[in-house]
């Protein structure tokens, strides 16, 4: 399938204006009714979901139904590409703090190539019959988005779908294509915990219980789960990302705080990493004389499971339009999706796959890639966008094609 030289050109200015304008989790406004307009200008339905939202709905009879989605926002990081539509965006987290606005994940990828798929499709009605639900979800990066949606009604008011396809783009050679049968990604859960002592003079710590110590026992200890308490056979990683107490070398604080973030593909490991998690932290601070600590749910992610015949149908397909060589089975990674939240809210299957974003020599070359979320990261167009339009349409016309 190719995309004539007009639909190319609208495709490159669409992703180069959605790349320098990102906007941060549940603040996608602007992106929103950007999304919007395209889908009414090629004829779809559209309404807006969980604030920031668009679910546009494409008609060419009314059975078999597909779903399609594509996430739209952007993180707090600082653009470092040198690109000449490089992001100077600011935003505000919800604490207030200004920061920095970056497309660091590719989803301005997403959203570019879910709409240019969806023209395409419009244009070509004449292959395919029945109903596309086009969903560009918010908050994929705070795993509020898909959640939020489905709370709101999304399969209330669009037709429901009978399965869900979705992809991503990552550090791969640009024209490949990487799907997993059953696990594709990782479920994973961050807390913030904070721990309490009583402070004071720093030559006076028999006076203190000092957090810091406190907490500090926790951290190493933590460590030991996943090494003596997960089979070796199972996959989990306990992760803490931040560590924060005191102000002044000379005092003992009254508090520490820190986070941590977990992985795992299976229900019952997940389940007996956090249980362990709360037994830790509890038995510890018990050990200080320290009251309980407080532990706060930043978010959970659920699972991202691809229905393995519906993979295998998903590879087939791919390998005729992309060729056997640049179409591979690959294993689950540990990043994090909630894409999986909005197949299981109606219990119907869902395939998630990868396309490479990155030019083929430099991986030849073994230079340094630059990973998601790194203000770096920078997808080359092409034949990333191209590609990423194909793997759409493809899957998309994998169930409805005539």
């Amino acid at each position: 399938m190719d995309l004539d030289q007009t639909l190319t050109r609208r495709m490159h200015d669409l992703y180069t204006g959605l790349h320098a304008n990102p906007e941060l989790s549940m603040q996608e406004h602007q992106t929103a009714e950007l999304i919007t307009s395209r889908l009414e200008a090629i004829g779809a339905e559209t309404f807006r979901c969980a604030g920031t939202g668009v679910v546009g709905i494409l008609r060419n009879g009314e059975d078999p139904v597909v779903g399609f989605r594509a996430d739209t926002d952007g993180l707090p990081v600082a653009e470092d590409t040198g690109l000449e539509y490089a992001s100077t965006a600011r935003g505000e987290l919800p604490d207030g703090t200004e920061v920095p606005v970056m497309h660091a994940c590719g989803h301005d990828t997403h959203v570019t190539a879910a709409l240019t798929a969806a023209e395409l499709l419009s244009a070509q009605q004449g292959t395919w019959a029945g109903t596309i639900v086009f969903i560009f979800q918010p908050g994929e990066e705070t795993a509020a988005g898909a959640k939020a949606m489905v709370d709101e009604g999304l399969w209330d008011r669009a037709p429901r779908p009978e399965i869900i396809y979705g992809q991503h783009v990552m550090p791969q050679p640009a024209g490949t294509v990487r799907v997993s049968r059953g696990t594709a990604m990782a479920m994973a859960d961050s807390w913030k915990v904070t721990v309490y002592g009583s402070g004071g003079h720093g030559s006076q710590p028999q006076d203190t219980t000092d957090p810091i110590v406190l907490a500090a026992h926790m951290v190493v200890r933590i460590q030991t789960i996943v090494s003596r308490e997960v089979d070796p056979r199972d996959s989990a990683v306990v992760t803490i990302g931040s560590f924060h107490s005191g102000l002044k070398e000379n005092i003992i604080p009254a508090t520490a705080e820190f986070t941590l973030n977990v992985r795992s593909f299976d229900q019952q490991v997940r389940d007996d990493v956090l249980g362990a998690l709360r037994r830790i932290i509890s038995a510890e601070a018990a050990a200080s004389g320290a009251p309980e600590p407080d532990i706060a749910e930043i978010s959970t992610f659920p699972r991202c499971y691809n229905d393995p015949d519906s993979a295998d149908a998903l590879l087939t397909a791919l390998r005729g339009e992309l060729g056997e060589e640049n179409v591979e089975e690959s294993r689950p990674l540990m990043g994090s999706e909630d894409f999986g939240a909005l197949a299981e809210a109606i219990g119907v299957p869902s395939v998630y796959w990868f396309f490479g974003g990155h030019p083929p020599e430099m991986f030849d070359a073994g230079s340094q890639v630059p990973s998601n979320h790194s203000p770096q990261f920078a997808p080359v167009m092409e034949p990333t966008l191209t590609n990423g339009v194909r793997a759409a349409a493809t899957a998309i016309l994998s169930r409805l094609g005539t």
